[in-house]
């Protein structure tokens, strides 16, 4: 089964065909970070405009570059929730009318779905049914979230951040610091030769509550990067000069090691509580190195096995969107067609 699937939640335009939920015949992708590096972020309108303008040449690129034709193409899929309202729209808009005209079925991805289904797209994946029940963690500048997947389709969120997102945290430490955006990629870049040792950053939540936890989440399992950010600007505020040289190193060393430590302190105590067969790392942050480093050792430490999302595949894409639709259709699950865009749409809609 070949699906044509789209991606336009955010700051990529993207276009890919999909054979049989796995194998990627073309994986065409457009990003913005360009257009919004001046901005130090995404900006919504800006996004937008440039979805309008590129996505139609990013369809014809995927469907060449596969060696299909629109009328080969068996289904397609589209992202219709998370993300920006107005992004979602116009992947949205193109995929139903593509859909009506072709009298092709359409299937409604959740953005978040097709992350976690972007960990078995390389050759010698496992089969699904192979590793679940799974714990995943979603690490991105939107989300930092903990989720169990009993199959496909089937999740149920552990714990999420109470306020921004270990991506996010990146960012706005990259902005502080003057060093660019977008800050993932540039703070590890900084902090290779820094000592993570030299200052000691809060891992978020680590204190014990001293107030009433209003969250529906245990409060083990979330995140919480905001003191993160307050404890950076505060450290370096305090100094009399700016940082730069071995002293800048160490502060993003240090830094990207609490982000790091905060969010496999949780999969690990997630680990203790759930018996699952592996567990996994996905999304945008996922390419961090040292994140990397961190998850494996938790593996040889518990003995479970741990499943990375290939680097081709970690940030935005629309492969791992018709890769998950084609899981819908082969396990017999709500493949309906969705009727708009939800940009608070929650992976708990699958329960």
């Amino acid at each position: 089964m070949k699906i044509l699937g789209i991606e336009t939640s955010c700051d990529e335009t993207a276009a890919a065909v999909v054979e049989n939920g796995c194998n990627v015949l073309s994986n065409a992708i457009y990003s913005q970070i360009a257009k919004h590096r001046p901005y130090g972020g995404v900006v919504p309108e800006i996004a937008t405009r440039s979805h309008v303008e590129k996505l139609p040449g990013i369809i014809e690129e995927a469907l060449e570059s596969a060696g299909e034709t629109y009328g080969s193409i068996d289904a397609l899929a589209v992202t219709y929730g998370p993300g920006l309202a107005s992004s979602l729209l116009i992947g949205f808009a193109a995929a139903k009318t593509l859909a009506q005209r072709l009298g092709k079925p359409l299937i409604g991805v959740n953005h978040h779905e097709g992350h976690l289904h972007s960990i078995f797209m390389k050759a010698d994946a496992p089969a699904p049914e192979d590793v679940f029940p799974m714990l995943g963690l979603l690490v991105s500048g939107g989300d930092s979230s903990l989720v169990l997947m009993q199959q496909p389709g089937r999740y149920k969120l552990l714990g999420s951040t109470i306020d921004d997102a270990a991506g996010e945290a990146l960012d706005k430490a990259a902005a502080f610091l003057n060093l660019g955006y977008p800050g993932g990629p540039i703070i590890q870049q900084t902090a290779e030769g820094g000592n993570p040792a030299a200052i000691r950053f809060p891992r978020g939540l680590d204190q014990s509550d001293r107030g009433k936890w209003i969250y529906k989440y245990d409060r083990n399992l979330c995140f919480s990067f905001s003191g993160l950010k307050t404890s950076l600007l505060t450290y370096v505020k305090k100094l009399d000069h700016v940082p730069e040289g071995d002293e800048l190193r160490d502060i993003c060393a240090s830094y990207q090691e609490a982000i790091c430590d905060a969010l496999v302190i949780r999969v690990a105590r997630a680990l203790e509580i759930f018996p699952v067969k592996s567990f996994a790392c996905a999304d945008g942050v996922s390419l961090n190195k040292v994140l990397r480093e961190k998850m494996e050792k938790l593996s040889e430490s518990t003995g479970i096995p741990l499943l990375l999302c290939p680097p081709a595949y970690c940030t935005d894409n629309a492969a791992m969107i018709a890769g998950a639709a084609y899981e819908k259709v082969r396990l017999g699950l709500d493949s309906d067609e969705p009727g708009d865009v939800n940009p608070n749409l929650k992976l708990t809609d699958w329960e």
